[in-house]
């Protein structure tokens, strides 16, 4: 049988691969007819036309999507009752109640236990048949003469996470009970302002489809959209089988109208964190905007100073507020060419989560699905690295981490870095910087550092132990009386390469931002320069390519004061969320696995990622091709 697909009429591809007009095929099998008219095969899932405009059909004038009929979202409607299903006066009544003034109702967690009930003690020792934190090190060069003293000299010191165990059964798709991972509560913040109409809007609500139909039972939800106001669409639910047909529906419920209101929206995510009465492993928020607030930045107290960016986020979220704080992290997505990237990037940043620019409109679902993906494979929490020098003449004169809290003793012999969370297979390295003094009388060999990490696992029933695991090797060096040629170490060179990469690109940013986009250019320049003429880039290191080809990328979004006000500045803030954070953000075509752009992806955000592309929410029926890439145009807004 041969047909031209398309031409306005909705296509609908059978179990067996043959395609038939939607219409046409449902009419024959409202008469009881489940044989393919072409091979004969027996249909086990069958098309057909539901009554419902709002779902199956929905408004595009509204951001509606129009589901095709494999699709997961029509599987989800085929199984609610018809009762359940009146989503527009469900909807409507929800937004019309009065919110609680205590968001007290969140769904109760599941108590049953999440894996074997192994006493997560302080022996390390018993905790490494569980998989315990990988810890290596190395020294930039592995000598030094008696005679001779180095400042700055750097130890790298790289951690790597457990693997995810579990998190996939036989047909490759996500274990979600408890006894797979750590469950997760997370509250989606999504902009439902005007600019959102249309094909944004539909596109939102397939991602979040996507976010639902792979969170477990154990995880819970909750979802506020926010335009001129925000909205707590419900609160804190499970993610059962119920409560994800409630999800989607909410979801697919929203339209776009009003201003943008991030601040008001960010206010009631933390609310809903602060207030519930039960509390998930792991929590985090996911916000989405494609604007600029347009009610707490521009309000005249604020732009009588200096744009105070941090009023955006509530006080009890800013990872260095004097109280305890909720430590959750936001992490950011910008959409488009019109949101305002410093804004979103400055939320994630103070929050501690990470900030991801969705240029294209078909990479939003995979933005989303990179993101979930380390989120649902958390594996340890409140990790702290502790440093401390062994020899008695050593001193430490810096450690250079990133984004994270790293602090040393008053007699810089010791330091420590808060690092947190970290996902499966998640890796972080960090160069600690010593002060070797020259030592006649030392013997032929120094020890420099040991290393000590201390962290919780969340996967157990009762993590409130901490798991400390030191480090056996400590880091050493030969102090002979002459040294030959050295060798300095690779993986330690590597490093050092990825942090002025990312200096280069902040130091870049600021001529952008003072208005000289030929001295921001000029300084990428001349560290692509520099980082060709390293020992790594001639080794054909494939970080060193990453590096190489990201800082020509942010040259290119540097080439006018256009390309950089509608994609450079947001390209390269998420080019510096990622590196600051060691954590895999999206930004151009960086979730594409054909791009070398990939730093820091997991192989659960890589699993995710693949499952998002390649399927419909979880249907095995492959998704149509993508259109070619193309950035949302920008409104015209004056300078």
């Amino acid at each position: 049988m041969s047909m031209k697909p398309g031409q306005g009429h909705a296509i609908f591809t059978a179990e067996c691969s043959h395609s038939f007009h939607f219409n046409c095929i449902t009419s024959n099998v409202k008469h009881g007819n489940q044989i393919c008219p072409v091979c004969r095969a027996k249909w086990k899932e069958i098309p057909f036309q539901s009554p419902l405009t709002d779902i199956s059909q929905p408004r595009s004038r509204n951001g509606q999507v129009h589901w095709p009929q494999h699709d997961a979202w029509m599987t989800v409607v085929r199984q609610v009752p018809p009762a359940r299903l009146d989503t527009n006066r469900n909807i409507s009544n929800l937004f019309q109640t009065v919110e609680p003034s205590v968001f007290d109702d969140d769904e109760v967690v599941d108590h049953r236990p999440m894996g074997s009930q192994k006493n997560s003690s302080t022996d390390a020792t018993n905790h490494h048949s569980m998989g315990a934190i990988e810890v290596k090190t190395w020294p930039e060069i592995s000598a030094l003469a008696k005679s001779a003293s180095h400042s700055n000299f750097a130890v790298l010191v790289h951690l790597k996470a457990p693997h995810a165990v579990g998190l996939l059964n036989q047909s490759g798709m996500p274990v979600t009970g408890q006894n797979s991972r750590a469950p997760v509560d997370l509250v989606t913040v999504l902009d439902v302002s005007g600019s959102m109409a249309g094909t944004k809007l539909a596109l939102l609500k397939r991602a979040m489809g996507f976010v639902i139909q792979n969170l477990g039972p154990a995880d819970r939800l909750s979802v506020i959209a926010f335009s001129s106001t925000a909205r707590r669409l419900f609160p804190l639910r499970r993610m059962s089988d119920t409560g994800k047909q409630e999800a989607l529906q909410a979801v697919n419920s929203l339209s776009s109208n009003g201003g943008t209101n991030i601040a008001e929206a960010l206010k009631k995510s933390a609310k809903i964190m602060t207030d519930r009465k039960w509390k998930n492993p792991v929590s985090s928020i996911i916000l989405l905007s494609d604007g600029q607030d347009t009610y707490t930045i521009n309000s005249p107290s604020v732009a009588a100073m200096q744009t105070n960016y941090r009023s955006l986020l509530p006080a009890c979220m800013q990872r260095n507020a004097a109280s305890s704080g909720l430590h959750i992290p936001v992490h950011a997505f910008g959409f488009g060419a019109d949101h305002d990237a410093v804004s979103m990037h400055s939320i994630s940043e103070t929050s501690g989560g990470t900030f991801s620019f969705i240029e294209a409109e078909n990479v939003i679902q995979d933005a989303f699905a990179q993101c979930i993906g380390g989120l649902l494979s958390v594996v340890v929490q409140e990790l702290r690295v502790e440093v401390e020098c062994v020899h008695p003449v050593l001193r430490l004169n810096s450690i250079k981490a990133g984004s994270y809290n790293a602090s040393l003793a008053s007699d810089n012999k010791s330091g420590n870095i808060e690092v947190g969370d970290l996902y499966a297979d998640e890796e972080r390295d960090f160069l600690v910087m010593l002060d070797i003094p020259a030592d006649r009388s030392s013997n032929d060999m120094m020890t420099l550092v040991k290393v000590k990490c201390t962290y919780k696992d969340p996967t157990q029933s009762d993590n409130s132990d901490l798991v400390t695991l030191d480090y056996i090797d400590d880091v050493k060096i030969e102090r002979p009386d002459t040294i030959g040629q050295l060798i300095v170490s690779m993986e330690v060179d590597k490093q050092r390469n990825r942090l002025q990469s990312a200096e280069a690109m902040a130091e870049a940013r600021s001529a952008a931002e003072n208005g000289d986009l030929a001295a921001a250019v000029s300084v990428l320049e001349r560290c692509r320069k520099k980082l060709s003429e390293t020992v790594s880039a001639k080794a054909g290191d494939r970080l060193c390519l990453a590096l190489d080809a990201e800082l020509k990328e942010m040259q290119e979004r540097m080439a006018n004061r256009r390309v950089y006000e509608t994609s450079g500045r947001a390209y390269v803030l998420s080019g510096l969320s990622s590196h600051s954070w060691q954590r895999a953000t999206a930004r151009g075509d960086s979730t594409d696995s054909t791009s070398l752009i990939q730093a820091y992806q997991t192989p659960s955000m890589m699993d995710m990622v693949s499952r998002s592309q390649t399927m419909y929410l979880g249907s095995p029926a492959p998704r149509p091709p993508l259109r070619p890439l193309r950035s949302f145009p920008a409104r015209q807004q004056p300078r």
